[in-house]
């Protein structure tokens, strides 16, 4: 499972990619499109691409273009169905809810039901 710092990282790889299985982009572009409320350094967005990488999201090359650091990035198929990766996630936690909800209410009803027969 993803951090929530490497989730991130992933969603701005997978948007630069823009629905091609693969392209080059740098540090700079990748914090760019991050939001603002948590500080992304340089260094975390690489430990993020190689975790990622190593996790089998997509296949990395670094390079350098012009004293720039680039990475060349090759989206495999868990890295193409990040996007319903996340989705699912979210329709699991939400059954749970649902689930606990569920089993809360007929806890409830059984309990009113046995007062009501025991007269109490």
């Amino acid at each position: 499972m993803l951090s929530k710092y490497e989730s991130r990282i992933m969603d701005a790889v997978y948007r630069l990619c823009d629905g091609t299985d693969g392209c080059l982009i740098s540090a700079a572009e990748i914090t760019s499109v991050l939001p603002d409320g948590k500080k992304f350094t340089r260094d975390g967005v690489d430990k993020a691409l190689l975790n990622l990488h190593a996790d089998g999201y997509f296949d990395l090359i670094s390079s350098s273009r012009a004293g720039e650091r680039m990475y060349v990035i090759t989206l495999k198929d868990r890295g193409m169905n990040f996007r319903r990766e996340i989705k699912q996630r979210r329709l699991d936690v939400l059954y749970k809810i649902c689930l606990a909800f569920i089993g809360a209410f007929a806890t409830f009803i059984f309990g009113v039901i046995l007062k009501a027969i025991t007269g109490g």
